[in-house]
């Protein structure tokens, strides 16, 4: 029995060790599971992780490579920020968030790298790919071996927005090692990470990451969304000339992952001096990956337990839902993290108060189609884009007014069926002598009725005269027949 104690002890030790590892692996797939990195942006030391080797979704964050790529291929001398690219019908069938251009629109690859890095415009991901890749599948090569090449050994990518694709995976930890290499190896193009805001037109369309211009310092990355990924968010904030990185993967809202962003990097600001009191986690080149498929929360996302669509767009802000996301499961206690923040009262503010507070004011950057232009030539080409914006608006109105339920009713239409129904009575008239003129007369005054009046009007009126011309009965279905359209309505809002 004594013999058998250590191979029981050993046996329940393996069990034990077994659980642990399980609950290891089955943790990120609960409700409101999510993987968090901080790091030092020069030297990639890893200040928190959690799940960081995870594998997951990258949803839109993908186009943080894509612009890493393509703004390669430019300072490698492939192509200029200045070159033409065109709008393919395939661009031009990519789900929202898009800039919806027709086929054949031409931009240069500056206007496109804008406007897919503030708007997150799936469109121009496209655009960008086909110019410089050739085609999607050539340019998630051009992905894949880059980011071999940079050591994110769990990543793959399939197409360049991040559009659901089981083959589009990433983790924390790679995406801080991307983050770390366009900041060092992109450094004159690192403004396209940290735009508050564009123009294209008359329409203004702010950075889908919260941080740029609420949270001190904030400068990058790029917002992510899609139901099985949940909330991303590729952070970075400088202070004192130190950079910090934060990935958030999985938040439960748009305000919810720049709250946690928010809380990973103060922590790592305010912390500076205490760093020597914790364990060293290494940098995050050395986070081990794990090997796993990544969680699937669609149905915590966009199940129909939401009152709204979730999308990347996510501007509910935390004043607006009553504080629901302002909880600490929400926000991971921020009751005890607030932030110093310059020019605002007062000087201490929670997360949640900082999310929720307008961004900087900030003059938004102008996009536009063509070539590159400035001067008049600029103010031109942003007043074509504008009346190109405005022109398709009216007829949408109008048609709109002309499906209305109530428009089979109105005079126009009782004129047309008072004509139709004299000239149908005419020719029935001179077919059969013995239809008296006075009773077409008296036929299309009686068709005219029922356009203006009830239907019950029109019913009485064809009863009262069923023998003044051939087909005298089917006369007040007119009116039913142009009643159809108003189903229409109810189909299209």
């Amino acid at each position: 029995m004594h013999a058998l104690r250590p191979l029981l002890r050993k046996s329940l030790f393996n069990l034990f060790a077994a659980a642990l590892a399980c609950a290891a692996l089955l943790a990120p797939r609960a409700a409101g599971a999510e993987a968090l990195l901080l790091i030092e942006a020069d030297s990639g030391k890893v200040l928190q992780a959690e799940n960081a080797t995870i594998p997951w979704y990258p949803a839109s964050v993908t186009k943080i490579m894509t612009a890493y790529v393509t703004l390669k291929a430019v300072k490698d001398g492939k192509l200029t920020l200045d070159t033409l690219i065109t709008v393919s019908p395939t661009a031009a069938s990519q789900s929202p968030s898009k800039m919806g251009f027709r086929p054949g629109t031409q931009l240069t690859v500056d206007n496109a790298l804008k406007m897919m890095m503030v708007k997150s415009a799936n469109d121009m991901a496209v655009v960008l790919a086909e110019g410089v890749g050739g085609s999607i599948d050539g340019f998630s090569a051009m992905m894949n071996d880059t980011a071999q090449k940079l050591g994110m050994t769990q990543t793959s990518y399939v197409n360049p927005n991040g559009l659901p694709a089981d083959g589009q995976i990433t983790s924390a930890r790679d995406l801080g090692i991307l983050a770390r290499s366009f900041l060092r190896d992109l450094p004159e193009y690192e403004y396209f990470v940290h735009i508050p805001a564009i123009r294209f037109g008359k329409r203004v369309t702010g950075n889908f990451n919260k941080l740029i211009g609420r949270y001190p310092g904030a400068d990058g990355f790029k917002t992510g969304f899609i139901c099985a990924s949940g909330y991303n968010l590729v952070a970075s904030a400088t202070r004192n000339g130190r950079r910090l990185i934060a990935v958030v993967l999985g938040a439960n809202s748009g305000t919810a992952r720049a709250v946690k962003a928010a809380q990973l990097l103060e922590r790592g600001f305010s912390q500076d001096n205490l760093t020597w009191l914790r364990p060293s986690l290494g940098t995050v080149e050395k986070l081990v990956p794990v090997d796993a498929s990544p969680p699937n929360l669609r149905e915590d996302m966009c199940g129909g337990h939401r009152k709204r669509p979730a999308s990347d767009d996510d501007d509910a802000l935390i004043a607006a839902n009553g504080g629901a996301t302002g909880s600490a499961s929400a926000t991971g206690g921020e009751a005890q993290v607030t932030f110093f923040t310059a020019g605002l009262q007062p000087p201490l503010m929670k997360a949640s108060e900082l999310m929720a507070s307008a961004p900087a004011a900030a003059e938004p950057v102008l996009v536009y189609t063509g070539p590159t232009r400035t001067g008049t030539a600029l103010i031109a080409a942003v007043a074509a884009d504008a009346d190109q914006q405005a022109t398709p608006k009216p007829r949408g109105k109008k048609s709109r007014v002309a499906k209305k339920p109530d428009a089979a009713d109105k005079p126009k239409d009782a004129k047309t069926d008072a004509k139709t129904a004299a000239k149908t009575d005419a020719k029935t008239a001179a077919a059969k002598p013995d239809a008296k003129p006075a009773d077409v007369k008296s036929d299309g005054k009686t068709a005219a009725k029922p356009a203006g009046t009830k239907h019950a009007a029109a019913k009485s009126d064809a009863a009262a005269k069923p023998a003044a011309s051939g087909d005298p009965a089917p006369k007040p279905a007119k009116p039913k027949a142009a009643t159809k359209p108003a189903a229409k309505p109810a189909n299209n809002s």
